[in-house]
């Protein structure tokens, strides 16, 4: 327990010394890497030199960003440099437009929908988790949205993270005062014509997710299953299981599907428990059992089995080679975390309420054969 404390603080102090809110733009870098739309809103105040700091605003600002993939890139990787990135090794923003209105917006979302050629007008809301900067969050969603393949238009919610290695009682107080931001964000992006809504959160965005869905529901009961009609996936959730089902108690009913990924290997959960002073360290994040939650209607997916290969221990869904070949390969991603039939998770997870350890292995060799051959 000393050492990963000991590990942590290490790692978050180097962090620390570069100013990680830069957003360097490189216009020539879609020339070289593969370009991938991130729309943002965010309430963070935005600074005399253009940058979305740490500090709180009331107003829900837009835009539109150019981020690109690297030719360098594989799945789970995520290079980047706060000054003078290099297109073919570092992913980069290239453009940063501002969204001037939710009919902006709509136009946004059809233009892709029709360069693309979706059948649906789908977007996909991320929330980012503690420590974590603007720049940070836009590599960190196009990252994952391009190696999962996902499908629609995406969009992140940048609620103003101190983004500091010691900024956790900061960020606690900030994702409380995000709520109304991203029950903004969510609304805005139903006006603007979106079919499907799928809601995705890491660590400490889960809770403000959580807390979103609350309040909404408690002002138009059923509103967060009515809007979010593509289902709810929380990622490694930084929030205690007393206080899940507190909020779930408040919806008239849950998003459907709603998935839960856990791993009990996240170093970074267990010590945000111990500091919390509980015994064993849990969250809902590195839950060992499920039974406390058989009474929602919800998908417990146990990511342990994926953290060998992983780069983040508490972002193995976004980081684990292994796991996004799985998720890439599903026939049908959309389909997955579709609103039609919750099961249909299952077609690229085995059958249980709770994916055991055991059944990951078996999910990850039969990657691995199919790699190959």
């Amino acid at each position: 327990m000393k050492k990963s404390v000991l590990a942590l603080c290490v790692s978050l102090l180097l962090a620390a010394c570069a100013d990680r809110d830069l957003m360097p733009i490189v216009p020539e870098a879609v020339n070289i890497g593969t370009p991938y739309t991130v729309f943002s809103t965010t309430t963070r105040e935005q600074e005399a030199d253009g940058t979305f700091g740490f500090r709180r605003s009331e107003e829900l600002r837009m835009v539109e960003m150019t981020v690109t993939i690297p030719p360098s890139h594989s799945p789970g990787e995520l290079s980047y440099r706060y000054k003078n990135p290099d297109p073919r090794k570092n992913f980069t923003i290239a453009q940063e437009l501002p969204v001037d209105s939710v009919s902006d917006l709509r136009a946004r979302f059809l233009r892709e929908q029709r360069e693309n050629n979706w059948p649906l007008r789908e977007v996909t809301i991320f929330v980012h988790g503690y420590n974590s900067t603007h720049p940070e969050t836009a590599y960190r969603a196009a990252q994952m949205a391009h190696d999962v393949k996902l499908p629609g238009s995406l969009v992140m919610y940048s609620w103003p993270s101190r983004g500091r290695a010691f900024g956790y009682a900061y960020d606690i107080d900030s994702m409380l005062f995000a709520r109304d931001g991203l029950e903004e964000t969510v609304r805005r992006v139903k006006q603007a014509g979106a079919e499907r809504i799928i809601l995705v959160a890491h660590s400490m965005g889960t809770a403000l997710a959580m807390e979103m869905l609350r309040q909404a529901d408690l002002r138009n009961p059923g509103w967060a299953a009515r809007t979010l009609n593509g289902g709810v996936i929380l990622i490694s959730p930084d929030l205690d299981v007393d206080v899940f089902d507190s909020q779930m108690m408040e919806l008239k009913r849950v998003p459907q599907p709603f998935a839960v990924m856990v791993s009990e290997k996240d170093r970074i959960l267990n010590i945000s428990g111990r500091l919390r002073g509980t015994s064993q360290g849990e969250r809902l994040g590195n839950i060992k059992s499920a039974d406390r939650l058989e009474r929602w209607p919800i998908e417990v997916i146990d990511l342990t089995a994926f953290n060998a290969d992983a780069a983040s221990g508490h972002f193995v869904a976004a980081t684990s080679p292994s796991l996004l070949a799985v998720l890439r390969s599903a026939s049908n991603v959309s389909r997955v975390f579709g609103p039609v039939d919750p099961s249909l998770l299952q077609q690229i997870l085995p059958q249980s309420q709770t994916i055991t350890n055991e059944h990951g292995k078996l999910m990850l060799e039969r990657q691995q054969r199919r790699e190959e051959r």
